[in-house]
């Protein structure tokens, strides 16, 4: 059974949002279309697509003393 984690899901989709502007400009205007999909995803869907672009979702983890990044 997996650990259940809280993830800040807000700046996830910020960090999401830097990285897909960026490479707009700098590998390719195909990531608009990511952008666009991370401004208007639910919750579980920024999780979704920042594991599949690999991003690091632990160091978004919520705990009782603050964010553990």
């Amino acid at each position: 059974m997996e650990k259940e984690i809280i993830i800040d899901v807000d700046d996830l989709r910020e960090d999401l949002i830097d990285y897909f502007g960026t490479g707009m400009f700098n590998v390719s205007p195909a990531m608009m279309i990511m952008l666009e999909k991370v401004k208007s995803a639910s919750d579980m869907e920024v999780v979704d697509i920042a594991i599949k672009n690999g991003f690091d979702i632990r160091k978004y983890e919520v705990n009782p003393f603050g964010r553990s990044r």
